[in-house]
C-alpha cells in the first residue's frame, strides 16, 4: 500500500456527537403544540354545540351546576 491510498486521519477539532438534546427539545415543543391544538379544537367543538342548541330555540343549553354549601 502506498501513502496515497490511506484515508485522512480524523480531525480533532470536530465536536464529538453528544446527546440529541436539540431533537428532544423539538419533540417536546411538537407534543405541547399538538396538545394545545387538541384543547382549542375541543373548546371550539363545545362552543359550536352550544351555539347550535341556542340557535334551535332551546333555553336549557348550558347546564348550571348547583352550588354545594
Amino acid at each position: 500500500m502506498s501513502d496515497g491510498d490511506q484515508s485522512p486521519p480524523p480531525r480533532d477539532d470536530e465536536p464529538a456527537p453528544g446527546p440529541p438534546r436539540g431533537a428532544l427539545v423539538a419533540l417536546l415543543v411538537v407534543v405541547v403544540l399538538i396538545g394545545a391544538v387538541m384543547f382549542v379544537m375541543n373548546r371550539l367543538n363545545q362552543a359550536g354545540k352550544l351555539q347550535d342548541c341556542v340557535a334551535s330555540g332551546r333555553t336549557n343549553c348550558a347546564p348550571i351546576e348547583p352550588q354545594h354549601q
